[in-house]
């Protein structure tokens, strides 16, 4: 990314509070934690979750962001809303994800004591380029995540220059510890920290006031036609997400019920329509599947609406060929709502996988490194999953790569295997799948699965203390042997 030519920013005053207390400061460097995107949504779960313990500063990126020179002061905001006395949180926003240049600004200004990034390690190439200089001085933690095997030895380098790799799923952690053999990762520097899901936000309703408010919610999606089944779409319209194949596995579930319920089934699609990085998703429905139920909800909606949404829904899906971790099945789980996910990446952390009956651990992934092997593992006797999921085993992988990323594995799975999954959870009739729903909610709440935001943002404290208490700065001059 070129640099950017940003004002100068200016020192902003702090405003007093009632209890003082020494607090680490954290400087967060990802998208800005206002907006609606996934990394912008999983970082505003981590700052709010933690701002008793820390005081926090973010270079809030965005593609073109319009308050961009500005410093968003919210410590009055935070302090009011989460009764925190001393919060302290600042954003300075930037187009794109900043530049060496206003790095320095901000810690000129604000003095943090670490540095957390978080997305793509090759949006911050300027950082690292950085890094000997900035690890003099204070820590660089990374929240990780990388959707599938082959290892990425052409991320050693980033992983090398990081003080505590924080991953979001069991598989990222096996990946690290593959990629990091010239300075190998301990239990401390590298751990595992599954994204987390707000509990305020997505839950089952029971309630009578909401369970009315969730009906005409209802009916403003899919109408007032007689309804027996919603299968829900929940992703951005790119092309790793397989729209199409989505829409296929659907048209396939529907072609094979009986004439007379064809029109009692629907696909709801929480998406934009068309979208140059995707595909023109109402030209595909007219030609390839006219008869099916197909509903839109293009509109961004706030978690209340979000859960009203997955409430609905009988099953959310994601078959998406690369998944670093996949929010949208996770907050369908909290919500009490089934799933159908392809065996890949972060998905098969949602899934409950057991070997013998044991739940599967980081650890574990070291050695198994993936279980989208179909051949070894779709009718293994020793493999199981929770009764809240039916995963679909990809039947092709494919080598993809660009300049930056040379290689990185594809998985997709059969949209007809995805189909018959569809089916076996319209078969089982609502109230069975209600149940299964509430045990993924209890597993996605649970300590087994660690995936509440309450539990996400524990584990990045404990994680963060011992990384304070371990780190030692670089030196200024490193003698190698040659």
């Amino acid at each position: 990314m070129s640099e950017l030519k940003l004002p100068k920013l200016k020192s902003v005053e702090k405003v007093p509070t009632i209890n003082k207390r020494k607090k680490k400061k954290i400087l967060l460097l990802s998208d800005d934690l206002r907006m609606s995107s996934g990394v912008g949504t999983m970082s505003r779960e981590i700052v709010m979750g933690t701002l008793d313990k820390y005081d926090w500063v973010q270079i809030g990126g965005a593609v073109t962001h319009p308050d961009e020179g500005k410093t968003i002061d919210m410590s009055e905001a935070v302090r009011t809303d989460y009764g925190i006395e001393d919060g302290y949180l600042k954003v300075y926003p930037v187009s794109g994800y900043g530049n060496p240049n206003i790095l320095k600004q901000v810690m000129d200004i604000e003095k943090p004591d670490a540095i957390l990034h978080y997305t793509d390690p090759r949006f911050w190439g300027w950082l690292y380029h950085m890094e000997h200089e900035l690890r003099q001085h204070i820590p660089i933690f990374y929240y990780n995540i990388w959707d599938d095997w082959p290892a990425p030895q052409y991320n050693e380098f980033f992983y090398e220059s990081c003080d505590l790799i924080m991953n979001i799923s069991k598989q990222t952690h096996a990946i690290v510890n593959e990629v990091a053999r010239k300075k190998p990762r301990t239990d401390w520097d590298c751990t595992y920290v599954p994204h987390g899901i707000n509990e305020k936000d997505y839950y089952p309703i029971k309630d009578e006031t909401q369970l009315a408010e969730m009906n005409k919610f209802k009916q403003q999606i899919v109408g007032n036609k007689p309804t027996d089944f919603i299968l829900l779409y929940v992703n951005r319209n790119i092309r790793r997400k397989m729209v199409g194949d989505c829409l296929m596995a659907f048209k396939t579930f529907h072609d094979s019920l009986p004439e007379e319920k064809r029109d009692r089934v629907a696909y709801v699609m929480h998406t934009q329509p068309v979208d140059q990085h995707g595909t023109d998703i109402p030209h595909l429905i007219e030609d390839l599947m006219p008869e099916c139920r197909v509903h839109f909800s293009a509109q961004k909606l706030e978690p209340k609406e979000m859960n009203y949404l997955y409430n609905i829904a009988d099953v959310t899906m994601n078959i998406a060929s690369n998944e670093g971790f996949g929010l949208g099945t996770c907050e369908s789980l909290m919500a009490g709502t089934p799933i159908i996910v392809n065996v890949t990446g972060g998905l098969q952390d949602q899934c409950g996988f057991r070997v013998n009956d044991k739940l599967l651990t980081p650890e574990d992934y070291k050695e198994i490194k993936s279980l989208h092997n179909w051949k070894e593992w779709e009718h293994n006797e020793e493999l199981t999953w929770g009764e809240w999921v039916k995963p679909v085993w990809p039947k092709t992988r494919s080598v993809m790569g660009s300049v930056p990323t040379p290689y990185i594995m594809d998985d997709r799975c059969d949209w007809e295997d995805a189909a018959d999954k569809i089916k076996e959870w319209y078969e089982m009739g609502r109230e069975s799948r209600k149940e299964c729903g509430f045990k993924g909610h209890e597993f996605v709440t649970s300590d087994d699965s660690n995936m509440s935001a309450r539990a996400m943002c524990g584990l990045f404290i404990d994680h963060m203390e011992v990384a304070f208490k371990k780190w030692t700065p670089r030196k200024k001059i490193n003698i190698y042997k040659v």
